[in-house]
Parts: structure tokens; sequence; C-alpha cells
């Protein structure tokens, strides 16, 4: 979210970056904006000399009415100073009416305008416009056909959703013997590795409450993921991000304890509406996964830096699974509303010959902490911290580039060096017969 201010200086700037977001729907919110807000401020400054005469007058009746005792003629006098006192009293009630009303449409309208990019964006509609910037590992196709990842999986008697079907519906699964313990050995080797880049390993609230779902992500993102506890003011994290940096919300953070380094586990629940659906077959897009993620709050000044920090770390975790992976920049048109910048790492899968998407790193500037209403306090008074956060590994999608990659001519799976200690000292998996 945007600070009212900056849309109110300057408007033209905040229209362009909505067309550079393809969002021209979105352009009349910014005159709407800002007339309300010149209402609001009319308002307020009417409230406050409200404010400012009420103690005047109130004396001013105090010393009529004294005066009264020894002469009488001073009695309406006083009788109309005190009903003046209460036609003020009537309007600066109307006007703190007005000011909350006003406030709240104003708040609804500001949720809506999106995060200013930056300038090194690339310009495009939608995330064909997306940038592929490097890539690291050689991405190879071997001479033997690999199988679809549920059928590598079945090859270890290790995915029944079937079953999860019967059960839960569809977009459920169940893990089962050497394949759910590489999952959680993948997840255990990911939080060992951020620890060991010195980030604070955390396990949060799984439900968050409505505003902090406000404040951490955009309203349409809400509608396509999040799943609401019927009854109550509580919602699924459909990521570990979203109850992270809500620790934050309303908190006064000491410059001296920046950055903040976290590195955090959760299940995740997500609705997966829209564009993509939950139609593809496998574990690729599922209602339920688990997943490590990396935050950051930390000074404006620093955030770029970490925002490169985080997303190498991702290349670094994948390249040691012997997984090739690239990074992709995302353009303006595929960034959500609250983000400045963003890309995600993609993992070649050896079956498709491309690449699929397996972290996302994001900087979200002051956004989220402006909805949160998180500040930090330093030698020059209290500001606003910036928000980052990127996948560390999110399994079992994951394990599709995982398995794929690691996959041998027999069926067999090789576990890197990195992962054995997690598996028991287990070398290769070897199919069932």
């Amino acid at each position: 979210m945007l600070d009212i201010r900056f849309v109110r200086e300057n408007p033209d700037a905040v229209k362009e970056n909505i067309k550079k977001k393809f969002q021209e729907a979105k352009l009349p919110l910014v005159d709407q904006v800002i007339a309300l807000d010149e209402e609001n401020r009319a308002a307020v400054s009417e409230a406050n000399e409200l404010r400012a005469s009420r103690n005047a007058l109130s004396k001013q009746v105090g010393m009529l009415m004294g005066q009264a005792k020894k002469d009488p003629s001073k009695l309406e006098e006083a009788e109309a100073v005190k009903a003046q006192v209460k036609a003020n009293a009537d309007r600066l009630a109307e006007l703190e009416a007005k000011e909350t009303e006003l406030a709240a449409q104003i708040r609804k309208i500001m949720l809506q305008i999106p995060n200013i990019i930056d300038p090194s964006v690339p310009i495009g509609p939608d995330d064909s416009a997306n940038v592929e910037v490097e890539r690291f590992g050689e991405p190879k196709v071997p001479d033997f056909p690999i199988p679809y990842h549920t059928e590598i999986m079945e090859s270890f008697r290790g995915i029944d959703m079937d079953a999860a079907g019967r059960v839960s519906g569809n977009g459920f699964y169940y893990l089962l013997g050497d394949v759910a313990r590489l999952h959680e050995a993948v997840l255990a080797y990911a939080r060992d590795f951020m620890i060991n880049k010195g980030f604070t390993f955390c396990i949060p609230p799984f439900m968050i409450h409505g505003n902090v779902v406000e404040g951490v992500m955009s309203q349409t993102d809400m509608e396509a993921m999040m799943y609401k506890i019927e009854g109550e003011d509580l919602y699924l994290i459909g990521t570990s991000e979203h109850s992270m940096i809500g620790k934050f919300i309303d908190q006064i953070i000491p410059e001296e304890s920046l950055p903040q380094t976290l590195t955090s586990y959760s299940p995740c629940f997500r609705k997966e509406k829209g564009a993509h659906g939950i139609e593809e077959r496998g574990v690729y897009r599922i209602h339920q996964f688990e997943k490590q993620e990396m935050i950051v709050v930390c000074r404006p000044e620093d955030s770029m830096d970490w925002y490169e920090k985080m997303w190498r770390y991702s290349v670094e975790l994948f390249r040691s699974l012997d997984i090739p992976v690239r990074q992709l920049e995302c353009c303006s048109g595929d960034l959500a509303d609250l983000k400045v910048k963003s890309c995600d790492i993609e993992a070649w899968s050896p079956r498709q010959q491309k690449y699929f998407e397996v972290c996302s790193c994001s900087n979200l500037g002051d956004a989220q902490a402006r909805r949160l209403k998180m500040r930090i306090k330093g030698e020059k008074g209290t500001y606003l911290p910036h928000t980052l956060n990127n996948t560390v590994v999110a399994p079992p999608r994951m394990l599709i580039a995982f398995l794929e990659n690691n996959l041998q001519a027999d069926g067999s799976v090789v576990i890197p060096q990195v992962l054995r200690p997690y598996m028991g000292g287990l070398e290769v998996m070897v199919p069932e017969k």
C-alpha cells in the first residue's frame, strides 16, 4: 500500500505505474482517492479548529456564570455561549463520524492501488513477458524415457492419490515410505541450510486473523488463495510468510535489531483458484503442501542487497541437490500489487525439457509494513521497514525436479551427498518390484 501523501503529491507517477502493470481499469481510483483525501483533510482541519475553541468557550462559560452571581444580565450571555459549545460539540461529532467513514473509504481504495515497481522491472502484460536472466547448471535430457513424476513415486510405492481423493477430494495426496522420508529430508536439509546462513528457525501459527491477511496480501490474492475458518476470524495460511510478517503487526522494531532474518516451516493451504486451477494431474498444484520459507525485515537501503542474497540462496540449495535452475525476472504485469520487484527460480524438468517454478523471491518495499503499522525506531526517528520473502523449498513440488534429475536408467534415484545424513545414510532409492 502506498502512502496517501505520495499519491496526493505524485498522481501522474502513480497513474503511470498502474499503466506499466496493465491495470488501466484502476486509473480512476487515483482521482477518487485524492478527492476523498481532500474532503477528509478539510474535515480534520475543521474538527481541529472546533477542538481548539472548545476549551476557550468552556472557560468563557465558567467566567460568565461566575459574573452572573453578581450581575444577572451575564446569565443570558453565558447561556448563549453554552449553546454555542453544544452546537460545536454536535458539529464535532458529525465531523468525527465523517472522518471515520472517509478514512475507511480511502483505505479501501489505497489497498487496490499497486505498489510502485522498481525501475529495473521489465515491462510486460503477463508472465509470457518474464525475462530469463541466468542459468545455473547444465540442463540435461537422459537417453532413457522419464516417467511422469507420480509414476516415479508409485514405483517406490511412495504416493497414493486415489486414497487421498476418497478421504479429502482432488488436490490431496498420501506420501509413503522412502518418498515420504525424502520429503521430510529435503525440508530438514533446507532448514539447516538456512540456519547455517544465519537465519533464525521459526515454527509460526498456521492460522491468522483477517487484519493480518489484509496486511500481507492483496484482496485478489486473498480471495484466490485463503481458506477461512467458518464462524471465526481466522484463516489458514497459504505460506508461512503471512504469519511471519504478521508477527510484527503494530510493533516498533529497534533499529539495532535489524535485519530480522527468519526461516520458517509450515504446512500451506491454498484454494488454487484462478488461471491454473487444481486440475493438473499429480502434485504440481495442490491444496495442501509443506514449505520452508525465508523472511527478511530490514532498513529500506538494505532491501535490494537482501533481495539479491535471497534468490541466490535458492540457487545454491538447488544446485547442491544436483538440480539445474534458472533465474526468471518477473515483468510488471506478473507482479502482485504489493511487490516492488520479484523473480522466480525455476528448476529444469528433463521429462518436459523445460523449466518450472520452484521458488519465488519478492521485495515488497514498505507496503506490508504500512498496512500492518510496523515501524523502526532509530536515531533519526521512526520509519517503515522493508519486507522480503523467498521460498527455500516447497515439497512435494520440488520433488518433481529432484526425482527427474536424479533418476537413473534402471528406475533408481541417487540421493545427493548433502541429503544422505537425513535419509539414514541411504545412497540410492531402489524401486520396489
